[in-house]
Parts: structure tokens; sequence; C-alpha cells
């Protein structure tokens, strides 16, 4: 970027920031809770950018201001002085600015759900679904996050059918959204006497948790039903209707939850999960209409991209989106799970900021 273009752009963005903190005093606004309260947001997230953009304009001023004393014989000594301390200043001003220009993904600070499902391969993919669970919960601990069980369909061979649970924290889904896909697995199963390597594969979908105020939704367009909880097997496990399955019917989703202690419980664990659902297709839609935004990320987050293969035998998993290399076992561990999110993280932002300069 031209240091006068870049100029230009940040005078634009120190106006917006006027703009905003002026909107701001507006009695309409003021009397506007829900807009006021968005506007703030809005305005002290923009208020670092907009401070270093100011301290850049002020830079490229006096650099301007300090070429035209060069000429003046009494002062060039001085003039020399000053235009070294500012170009002295200006690549890392440039690089601060850079990465603030980098576009904020706006679920980053959200909680998340997470759904696991077993796929290809059937009791082996159960079983590997179960073992992604465990690396989730282990590696939620080792963050000092919170997991929640919301609702669960376990298998007979061990591990699960599918599994839906919620994780509460700080900035979790800007850690765990890289986790969407198919997972695939390569490895001997416990239940193989031939030794033989079996492939199988699990889907994860990572949602933001969503509020009440983000996605409303008419009751009206819903269709609650109710039934008993069943355990593996079809087992039941529940003697009253507890269970609730609530169907969306403007988009078609269905969500059900059964393992929570009473019908209103599971119903509100439903409800969250609708919105996660619904608030993850109003991004994506908002995301496709961004066009090169969607193209600048790792990934796209939709379920059915193979993602990473987990090589038992060889002692390998691999993120086919970057290339990373790590150990099966300190992985499926839990203990070098942080290592392939940075990695995927660092490449993200380096693509992202290519495409914001």
């Amino acid at each position: 970027m031209q240091e006068t273009d870049m100029k230009e752009k940040l005078q634009k963005i120190i106006e917006a920031y006027n703009e905003l903190q002026a909107k701001m005093g507006d009695p309409a606004v003021l009397a506007d809770q829900k807009e006021y309260n968005r506007l703030a947001k809005e305005y002290a997230s923009q208020g670092p950018l907009a401070k270093k953009a100011a301290e850049y304009v002020q830079a490229m001023d006096d650099l301007e201001a300090a070429k035209e004393m060069l000429s003046d014989a009494d002062m060039k000594e001085f003039a020399q002085e000053e235009i070294a301390g500012i170009e002295a200043r200006l690549p890392q001003l440039e690089e601060d600015i850079k990465f603030m220009l980098i576009p904020a993904d706006p679920a980053d600070e959200k909680d998340i759900i997470v759904e696991i499902r077993a796929a290809a391969g059937g009791d082996e993919a159960a079983i590997f679904a179960g073992d992604l669970y465990k690396m989730y919960e282990r590696f939620a601990g080792t963050q000092g996050w919170k997991t929640e069980t919301m609702d669960a369909s376990p298998s007979e061979a061990g591990g699960f059918k599918e599994i839906q649970f919620k994780v509460k924290g700080d900035h979790v889904y800007s850690v765990m959204k890289f986790e969407s896909g198919v997972h695939r697995v390569q490895r001997v199963p416990k239940t193989e006497s031939q030794g033989r390597i079996h492939t199988s594969t699990a889907t994860v979908a990572v949602l933001p948790e969503a509020d009440e105020v983000e996605v409303e939704i008419n009751e009206n367009d819903l269709r609650i039903d109710v039934y008993r909880a069943g355990g593996p097997g079809g087992q039941c496990v529940n003697t009253t209707d507890s269970a609730v399955r609530i169907t969306h019917l403007p988009s078609g989703l269905v969500v059900q939850s059964q393992d929570q202690k009473s019908q209103l419980q599971n119903k509100i664990a439903a409800m969250a999960v609708l919105r996660a659902r619904l608030y993850e297709k109003m991004l994506a839609e908002q995301q496709a209409a961004e066009g090169a935004e969607r193209l600048a990320q790792i990934g796209s987050g939709d379920r059915s991209e193979k993602i990473r293969t987990y090589n038992g035998p060889q002692d390998r998993v691999t993120d086919h989106r970057i290339g990373f290399n790590s150990t099966y076992n300190g992985v499926l561990l839990g203990d070098n799970l942080q290592d392939v999110i940075t990695a995927l993280q660092a490449a993200d932002r380096a693509q992202k900021l290519e495409a914001a300069v």
C-alpha cells in the first residue's frame, strides 16, 4: 500500500470514527437504548485503530513539513533529524495498522455449541466421535473453559452416534471455529481381529451461541413435539415425556434435547441450539455476500469439507487446509491440539491481512 493511499484510507477511518461519536450524541439515538449500545460497542472497538490512524496521519504531515524545511540552510540539520526520526517510526506504525485492519469475526468472543456426529464407518465412527468429544473436553479443561452436555445418543459399541455440548469461556469461538468439518481416522479398531486398518469419519460443527436479541424467533414458526427420552439401543431412561424436538418451519431446521432434567430445561437447551444454527446460517449468508472475505478464510467452515486426518499406525495427524502435521496421541489426548489451532489462526490472519492490504 502506497503511503499516500494509506494516509487517505486512514483519514476516512478517522472521519467515520468522528461521525460515530457525533451519532452517539444524537437525542434520537440516546432515546433508543438498543441502537445506542450497538454504536457504543462499535465506537469502543474502533477506538484503538482511530488513535493509531491519527498518529500515522500526524506523522505524515510532520514528515511533509520537515521536508519543506530542507531548503532552509538554518533549519536543514534539524529537518534531517526530524525526517530520520519519523521514517524510523513509520514501518512499525504501518505494521500495527495493517493488523488492526484485518476484519474481525463478529462471533469471535462468543461461547459455542459443538455438534459431533458419527459418519462413515459404523461402530468405529461412533467410537471416533467419542474420542473427538474427549479430546475437546480435555482441551477445554486446559483453557479454563466449562463444558456442558446438551444432548447425546450413545452407541452400544462405545462413543456416540451424535453428541451436542456447550463450551463457555473467554473467546471460545475464536479458538474453536476452525474445528468445523469432516475429521477422518485411519487405525486398527479394537474389534478388528485381523489387524486391518479401517477408515472412519465424524463431522464436527462449531456454532457460535446467539442470544435472543441477535436471532428473534417467532413462536408461531415453531412446531414443538415432546417424547420420552431413550438410552442406548432404545432403552427407556425416562418415564415422562420430557424430551423435546423443535421444528423451525420457515427453515426446516430440526433440533432436539433429551439430556436435561425436565421438559422446560430440554426446551431451553433445544432453543439455544436452534438460535445458534440460525445465527450460523445468517453469518454464512453475510460471508457469501462479501465474497472475497469468504475466500480469505482458512477452510469454509462447511461440515462437508474434509479438514483433518488422524493416522494411528503412522502416529500422525495432518490438517489438510495448511499441511500442518502433529502426533496422533498428542492431538487426540488434547495436548497438541493447541499447536494445530495456533498454526490455523496464524494462516488465517496472514490470508486476511493480504486481503485487507
